[in-house]
């Protein structure tokens, strides 16, 4: 995380706890979490017996990085969402980076042979986002936030790849259960997008805006030109408004699982707010 970034978060107010799709603050408020650290929670926070596998491998003392059959459960559980494709882990986001550099492969490579992968993706309303999950090298946004760090590759590239490293199961244990939350949830009926009429129709163009908003499927970005400074005061004015968004223009606003009608109309009108 960059240093404007880590300064953004600072204005947050002290949490003091995160349920669901809700931060809740020192002295009662709570903020509405658009954020969700990268998509890192797209499940929510404290998702289903996430932390229940947690607790168990903790238990058990899992915390070296040595071999244990959970590894191959996680990628397993991985084959669900992309079958026939080889995968390589790693402990952190640098360990990630050097085994492209090694591979000859830059991580912002922009050639279509290395994506993002996000769940719950749809075709985009305005501009392409290049996310669609047919790259060769592929980096998925897993729903849970201590990791794993994944490389998606095609059969013929894995050869071309230094092995992964080494995880500690009380680190695969319960992201082997999120992966498995996220793909009952894929599957459950009305559950592929969350729908938001309000936000539909004000990211729609129906009324002006001083932001361009794209929406792609539950991701909203916002026009990439905007500047720090009025990325800055956009970033006040929700929190202000009881939400919390990216601290970085790269990263998309999410719409979380949940919202009451009340928090919805609030969104909208910060969608417009010139």
């Amino acid at each position: 995380m960059f240093h404007y970034e880590r300064e953004l978060l600072r204005l947050v107010p002290r949490v003091l706890r995160a349920r669901d799709f809700r931060l809740y603050l020192e002295g009662g408020k709570r903020l509405v979490d658009l954020w969700l650290q990268g998509g890192r929670a797209v499940l929510g926070h404290k998702p289903p017996r996430v932390l229940a596998e947690l607790k168990n491998s903790a238990e058990r003392g899992l915390f070296s990085p040595l071999p244990h059959p959970m590894e191959g459960r996680f990628i397993k559980a991985l084959g669900q969402f992309f079958p026939g494709r080889a995968f390589r882990l790693y402990l952190d986001p640098g360990s990630l980076r050097h085994a492209l550099e090694e591979a000859g492969f830059a991580q912002e490579a922009g050639d279509g042979k290395l994506s993002l992968w996000r769940p719950f993706l749809e075709a985009p309303d305005c501009r392409p986002s290049g996310d669609d999950g047919k790259a060769p090298i592929l980096i998925p946004v897993l729903p849970w936030p201590l990791g794993p760090e994944v490389l998606v590759l095609e059969k013929d590239m894995d050869a071309s790849f230094p092995p992964g490293d080494l995880m500690p199961p009380v680190l695969l244990a319960p992201a082997t259960r999120a992966l498995y939350n996220l793909a009952a949830a894929l599957k459950a009926p009305g559950q592929g997008r969350m729908r938001y009429r309000k936000i539909e129709k004000v990211l729609g163009g129906e009324k002006p805006s001083a932001v361009l908003w794209c929406r792609q499927g539950i991701y909203i970005t916002a026009e990439p030109g905007i500047g720090s400074e009025k990325y800055e005061a956009m970033f006040r004015r929700f929190l202000e408004g009881g939400f919390l968004i990216p601290p970085s223009l790269m990263e998309p606003i999410i719409l979380p699982g949940s919202m009451s009608p009340g928090e919805e109309s609030k969104l909208a009108e910060l969608f417009l707010a010139r």
